[in-house]
């Protein structure tokens, strides 16, 4: 590494930071601390590993396109034949909880697998799968109870660094917003219209593309959901509160204002193509599909997915936000890396090491 810097300018620290990112200790400590806030709520770093984070470091790892995060029938798990390491299960955590006490590293192929969602989780169809979103971890954080919002808003902003106040246009049509959100909150019409349509008007017909998801727990015996596991409705299944497909949560407090839209499918619609979330340069496509790997897929395919993933790495790597004009016309440049490197991060991460050396 000090030869390749020493004897290679900017192109010898790339090389080094790759040959930094082979060491065992990037994927179970620098990449595990990465990714770990986006998995909870509480963006704490200090949770155990879970699919989500383990599926996370194994696209890197293996250097596949990162889009694939958010869209693909793609899972990784601890290897059962290992000793001490309990095999993968739909409701529980053993898995990747026995990886992490075992002493064994993420980096080794032989120590966490790739495989696929639908192979190991019955509930799951190969086009009900969606890389992280339909993992058990981030069902447990974003599917359980609520209104399959938070799913939305934790996808936008871990992955599209955007949270809902950054998003919000009230020149939108309401038209999708459900029948849960008052039209005039305490009473006042104007708080809706100034303030509530700015995020609903986007989110909720999105949103639309969870309307099959939920995460079942016993909240009586299993507060927490430790025990719990993602559900999807299929073909045939119908739910008995709203006689279709749609879950329960996607019709609660319909009282609140009876003629908001009523979630009939999982289709959804992107609005934000129009108005000022344009900026977010939206790829390929009508807006428009059913299901969350199609959502995933619109989101992937954006500008927005692609500069936040160099974002938030050269903020890993160089502890700081981008401060001034070299470092944001460096950012520039990583991203074009990202993307002419078929979106392997590892580019980000040795890019903006170089970058950043010295500091």
């Amino acid at each position: 590494m000090a030869t390749d810097i020493s004897n290679n300018g900017q192109s010898g620290a790339v090389s080094a930071a790759y040959t930094a990112m082979d060491d065992p200790a990037f994927y179970d400590v620098t990449l595990k601390n990465f990714v770990a806030p986006w998995t909870n709520e509480a963006m704490s770093p200090f949770v155990p590993l879970n699919d989500y984070t383990a599926t996370v470091i194994g696209i890197v790892r293996d250097n596949h396109d990162f889009r694939r995060v958010l869209y693909d029938d793609i899972l990784y798990v601890g290897n059962s034949s290992l000793n001490g390491i309990s095999a993968y299960s739909t409701s529980n955590n053993d898995n990747y909880e026995d990886l992490e006490r075992s002493g064994y590293s993420l980096s080794d192929e032989s120590v966490l697998e790739q495989t696929t969602q639908s192979s190991l989780n019955p509930e799951l169809p190969t086009g009900a799968t969606a890389g992280i979103i339909t993992t058990r971890a981030a069902a447990r954080a974003f599917f359980s109870a609520g209104t399959n919002r938070a799913m939305f808003r934790f996808t936008l902003l871990n992955h599209m660094c955007n949270d809902l106040e950054q998003v919000a246009d009230v020149s939108l049509p309401p038209d999708r917003i459900r029948q849960d959100v008052s039209r005039s909150p305490g009473g006042d019409s104007r708080v809706f219209l100034s303030n509530c349509v700015g995020c609903h008007t986007g989110m909720d017909p999105m949103t639309q593309a969870f309307a099959y998801y939920d995460y079942q727990y016993n909240a009586d015996t299993d507060p927490d959901g430790e025990l719990g596991r993602l559900i999807y409705n299929s073909v045939n299944d119908v739910d008995p509160e709203t006689g279709t497909r749609v879950v329960a949560k996607y019709h609660i407090n319909s009282t609140t204002f009876e003629q908001g839209y009523v979630t009939p499918d999982d289709g959804w619609d992107n609005y934000w193509r129009s108005g000022n979330n344009r900026r977010l340069g939206w790829g390929p496509g009508t807006g428009s599909g059913n299901g969350a790997k199609s959502l995933g897929m619109e989101f992937a395919n954006s500008d927005a997915f692609a500069q936040c993933q160099v974002k938030k790495v050269f903020r890993n790597v160089c502890l700081r936000d981008p401060s001034n004009d070299a470092d944001r016309s460096k950012i520039s440049d990583i991203v074009q890396s990202f993307r002419n490197n078929n979106f392997d991060l590892k580019t980000a991460f040795a890019e903006s090491a170089a970058h950043c050396r010295g500091n």
